[in-house]
C-alpha cells in the first residue's frame, strides 16, 4: 500500500470508439476502486465516444468522470485542460492503451524513488524508446499481455534508467514538476510531441524522465485516419536541436538491453513453472 493518493488517470479522447471501449474496460479490470479516472473529450472526435464514456462512468466502480470540451481542441490542449489544477500526480493514458494489473501502483511507486523524477513511463509493445520485446519498433499486440505484466512485476529490478523522452502509451507526470515547469506547450505542439518537449524542459531543469521496468501497458494498432495529428517533429527539433541525436545515441547504445533480457528471462521462467504456479508459493 502506498502512503499517498494514487495519481489521477487522464484519458484524452482521440481515437476510435472501439479503442476507447477497450481502454476503459481494461481500467475497470486493473484499477482499485479508489482510483480517479477523467475522460477528457476534445469535442472533435467520434460522436459516439460521449455516449460510451458517459455510460461507462455511470456504471463504473471507479471514481470516474467525463468532461466534454466547449470547443474542439488539439490533443495537447485537451491534456492541459485535464491536468490543470488539483494536487495529485497525473497519468496521461492514451485512449488506444490497454492496461494490465498493477500498472498504476507500480508507476506511482517508481515516481517516488527520487524527488527529482518528473515523468515515468512503462514498457509497451508500441512504446517507442521503451518498446518490448524488440526495441524501437512497433511490436504486435501480445497474445497474453498479463503474462508480460506479471513477469515485469516479479523481475528483480534494482534500477530505473533515464530516458531522453517519456512518451508512449502512458506517462506519469509529477505534480511537483508541473508546478515548476508549467503545463504542456499546447501553443507550439498539437500532439504527443508536447510531452517530449515537457521532458526536455524537465531535463534542462535537473529533473529526470525514467522508465518503470515493473509495469507494462499495451498500445493497440493504429486505426487509419483516426486519432492522427500533426507530428510536430520539426517544431521539436527547432527548439531542441540535439533531440534527434540524443534519441539516436540512446537507440544505438541500447541501455535497456539488459533490462529487456531480464524481463524475457523472467517470462520464460514463469512459463516453465506452469499455469498453476501460484499453488506452490
Amino acid at each position: 500500500m502506498t502512503a499517498w493518493p494514487l495519481p489521477s488517470v487522464v484519458v484524452p479522447v482521440a481515437h476510435s470508439v472501439a479503442s476507447l471501449d477497450a481502454c476503459l474496460a481494461s481500467l475497470e479490470r486493473t484499477l482499485p476502486a479508489s482510483a480517479h479516472v477523467l475522460i477528457a473529450d476534445h469535442a472533435g472526435g467520434d460522436p459516439l465516444a460521449e455516449a460510451l464514456a458517459r455510460r461507462w462512468c455511470d456504471r463504473s466502480r471507479l471514481d470516474a468522470e467525463y468532461r466534454h470540451a466547449d470547443m474542439e481542441l488539439t490533443l495537447s490542449a485537451n491534456i492541459n485542460q485535464a491536468i490543470t489544477g488539483g494536487d495529485r500526480d497525473v497519468v496521461v493514458l492514451q485512449a488506444d492503451a490497454v492496461t494490465t494489473p498493477g500498472w498504476l501502483e507500480r508507476l506511482a511507486q517508481y515516481s517516488r524513488k527520487e524527488a527529482t523524477i518528473a515523468t515515468v513511463c512503462a514498457w509497451s509493445n508500441r512504446g517507442e524508446l521503451a518498446s518490448f520485446p524488440r526495441p524501437g519498433e512497433d511490436n504486435p499486440v501480445p497474445e497474453f499481455p498479463e503474462a508480460i505484466a506479471e513477469a515485469a512485476a516479479a523481475a528483480p529490478w534494482n534500477d530505473y534508467p533515464e530516458l531522453p523522452a517519456a512518451s508512449g502509451a502512458c506517462v506519469l507526470i509529477r505534480r511537483a514538476a508541473l508546478g515548476q515547469l508549467g503545463a504542456l506547450d499546447a501553443q507550439s505542439f498539437d500532439g504527443e510531441r508536447a510531452i517530449d518537449d515537457f521532458c526536455r524542459r524537465a531535463a534542462t531543469m535537473g529533473w529526470r524522465n525514467i522508465l518503470c521496468p515493473a509495469a507494462y501497458v499495451v498500445r493497440q494498432p493504429v486505426v487509419a485516419g483516426i486519432g492522427r495529428v500533426q507530428d510536430d517533429l520539426s517544431v521539436l527539433v527547432a527548439r531542441w536541436p540535439d533531440y534527434q541525436e540524443q534519441i539516436a545515441r540512446f537507440i544505438l547504445s541500447d541501455p535497456l538491453r539488459g533490462l529487456r533480457e531480464r524481463l524475457q528471462a523472467r517470462m520464460d521462467e514463469l512459463a516453465r513453472s506452469g499455469p498453476q504456479r501460484d499453488l506452490f508459493h
